[in-house]
């Protein structure tokens, strides 16, 4: 019996009416790619893409009339983003390749589903669904989704080709999709290998949000282990180790922490110019670095707290737990937890007239650290005293 999705989303009244204005006026249409995968493995479904036989022109025209908003959010690709009553809907003309050269493609507009199929990356996200949730398998991907079994579509090595991005991917969704058992599909890891010299034409954008998902994976440390094997991982991060990230994931389970890429990201020794190289934003720079300085530096859990809040001490900890493959303790947590309460009780104005310029910021440093070192129990009195 062929599967069917039921969830809330795709019985949604905007969802079937967005479906219903395309197959109304007799074009075909399929709700396709990760809603469709991720209802399927019972997931949380973020984004909602449609494809269809319809032309950007005639969605955009179809969409004016029933009243929503269309946006050409990428035209030259045969996207046009549909919103309907708030909620945005990708809706994308059924497509083939024509020309590639391994960042961008030229696409021309295909008639069937079973053409648009064969142009995407993985069998599992190449699943559709239509409006009444009755999925359509065209390659094969149902028993590679349910076995947590990634394969390109077609030769690997030509989807790599037609978009070197696809190396990444296919780490990437193995993080989160496969099955950690039975590891990685020997196809696309031969073709990753053969291949991973293109890495050097992505953009540092492109190579800086695929990162940060796998990074994000619940244990992304096989799929990160076997993307170093290749090569890759020394072409994106020169310098970069993950051998002890299985151990890291492991402390954070015992600790409660939730996954967090920028842990992640400090534990394997990113290089110096690692927030240019993922083009980082300033705050994912700063908080990379802080967490950095913690790691490296000898302050206790409680000091940690102080300096730099909680969620950053408790990853330090974790990271310099995970050489020893040790897990944290209670006292570590308590600690890191009190120390981010505290507030400096010494200000600028508290100290004698007579201390100038160099001289207060010294006997600030110096109050601040016999107050560390008491516990955060001495009081101003005490620090003037």
């Amino acid at each position: 019996m062929p599967e069917r999705i039921t969830d809330p989303w795709i019985t949604d009244p905007v969802a079937q009416r967005v479906m219903g204005m395309l197959t109304g006026a007799g074009h075909q249409a399929y709700f396709v790619g990760g809603c469709v995968r991720n209802a399927l493995l019972v997931r949380p479904v973020t984004d909602i893409d449609i494809t269809t036989s319809a032309h950007p022109e005639t969605v955009s025209d179809l969409a004016e009339r029933a009243g929503f908003s269309p946006v050409p959010t990428g035209i030259e690709h045969g996207t046009v983003t549909v919103v309907a009553e708030g909620t945005p809907f990708e809706i994308t003309t059924f497509r083939r390749d024509v020309e590639t050269d391994g960042r961008r493609a030229v696409v021309a507009y295909a008639n069937t589903v079973e053409e648009d199929a064969r142009r995407r990356d993985f069998t599992m996200n190449a699943l559709y669904a239509d409006a009444d949730g009755a999925v359509t398998d065209p390659v094969g991907g149902l028993p590679d989704l349910h076995a947590g079994r990634l394969r390109f579509i077609g030769s690997a090595e030509e989807r790599i080709r037609e978009d070197a991005l696809r190396i990444l991917r296919f780490f990437r969704f193995h993080a989160w999709y496969g099955d950690p058992d039975g590891g990685l599909d020997a196809d696309g890891l031969a073709a990753c290998s053969a291949t991973v010299d293109l890495l050097g034409g992505l953009s540092r954008e492109r190579i800086g949000q695929e990162m940060r998902k796998l990074l994000a994976a619940p244990d992304p440390a096989p799929a990160l282990a076997a993307f170093g094997a290749t090569g890759g991982l020394i072409r994106v991060l020169p310098g970069a180790n993950p051998a002890l990230l299985a151990v890291l994931v492991h402390v954070e389970q015992g600790a409660g922490l939730a996954p967090h890429w920028l842990r992640r990201l400090a534990m394997i020794g990113p290089p110096d110019d690692t927030a240019e190289r993922l083009r980082l934003s300033r705050t994912e720079g700063r908080t990379l670095a802080a967490l950095l300085d913690a790691v490296r530096s000898d302050a206790g859990a409680a000091e940690l707290g102080y300096r730099h809040g909680v969620e950053t001490a408790l990853s330090a900890l974790a990271i310099r737990a995970a050489p020893e493959a040790r897990e944290l303790s209670e006292t570590e947590y308590v600690a890191a937890r009190t120390g981010a309460r505290q507030v400096f009780p010494l200000a600028a104005a508290d100290l004698p007239d007579d201390l100038e310029g160099p001289d207060i910021g010294a006997a600030l440093k110096a109050a601040e650290r016999r107050w560390i070192d008491s516990g955060f129990r001495l009081t101003k009195a005490d620090l003037l005293r």
